[in-house]
């Protein structure tokens, strides 16, 4: 199921990411290790929890997949897809 970004949480997510960009590497409680190479940035937000995956290429953040649920454990469908799009961007 697809849902829409409001602006303000846009640049919640946004300044979340900035903040791992700039001072990486980061831990709990804004990133989480996934399995190797695939770690998710988790912002909080008043409608629930904007949750990020990414990957890192040397030191690029590639953004490969995100979602919004109000639960902590990751959606099957979703990991599965994160995992699809990291394997392409890393070239396995």
């Amino acid at each position: 199921m697809a849902f829409i970004i409001k602006k303000e949480h846009k640049k919640t997510i946004g300044e979340d990411i900035k903040t791992v960009q700039f001072g990486w590497p980061l831990g709990m409680p804004l990133v989480e290790k996934i399995e190797p190479n695939l770690w998710e940035v988790r912002t909080k937000l008043k409608d629930g929890i904007a949750r990020i995956l990414f990957t890192l290429i040397d030191q690029d953040i590639i953004i490969v997949h995100g979602f919004m649920k109000k639960t902590n454990k990751i959606p099957k469908d979703d990991l599965e897809l994160a995992r699809k799009r990291m394997k392409m961007v890393r070239g396995k």
